[in-house]
């Protein structure tokens, strides 16, 4: 794809993830094409319908997730700082949010099971990494560190939003959460929740990891 090509398709990802997020997989296309900055026949070309823009979305916002996931390992020798570098970089990415959105609309074919599994086994390896180093709960699963993360980065509502306008707040509210995570002398609070449970609570209970 050329340069320009690219640069079009990235602000029509972005825009649509920023889009869909503040008013659902249901918002105008025409609000799309003007967050980007592009003429509607720049979106029509790339993405002919809702259902092509929703899924090469989820599919880019997979991929980011599961190269964050990578990125932090590679970079961070302590596994917790790993494990936080990643969830920062998904909070500025506005990942956890628009996915759960994104899904409940979403048929899954074998192409986007592919790139999940991916990113799925990525993050799933730096919590394994984090609690094996003792710096995790061992109460603490995937699906636990999704919602979450979809809990603390979804906008504030209405004029609460101006709390956050850089987006600094967000990254406060990740780390005292993530401070919650973190390996204590307390005891378990309930077993972990898988990501799994996550996928089938979201009615697809036939989508596994193994999958």
């Amino acid at each position: 794809m050329r340069a320009d090509a690219e640069r079009s398709r990235r602000r029509i990802l972005d825009a649509a993830c920023e889009v869909f997020l503040e008013r659902g997989p249901d918002a105008p296309l025409d609000a799309v094409v003007r967050r980007a900055g592009v003429g509607p026949g720049t979106l029509y070309r790339r993405f002919p319908d809702r259902e092509a823009l929703v899924r090469a979305l989820v599919t880019d916002l997979l991929a980011r997730l599961g190269e964050a996931a990578q990125e932090a390992r590679r970079v961070e020798a302590d596994p917790w700082q790993a494990l936080r570098r990643f969830v920062h970089a998904a909070a500025d990415l506005r990942m956890g949010a628009a996915i759960v959105v994104l899904l409940e609309r979403l048929v899954v074919d074998e192409e986007l099971l592919a790139v999940r599994r991916g990113t799925v086994e990525a993050v799933e390896d730096l919590l394994r990494a984090a609690r094996e180093a003792g710096r995790l709960r061992p109460d603490v699963g995937m699906g636990d560190l999704v919602l979450l993360c979809v809990r603390v980065s979804r906008p504030l509502p209405g004029a609460l939003a101006a709390l956050d306008a850089d987006g600094s707040l967000v990254h406060r509210h990740l780390d005292l959460a993530l401070a919650g995570l973190a390996a204590t002398t307390d005891g378990p609070l309930g077993r972990a929740l898988g990501f799994d449970e996550v996928i089938a609570a979201a009615g697809r209970p036939g989508e596994t990891m193994a999958e």
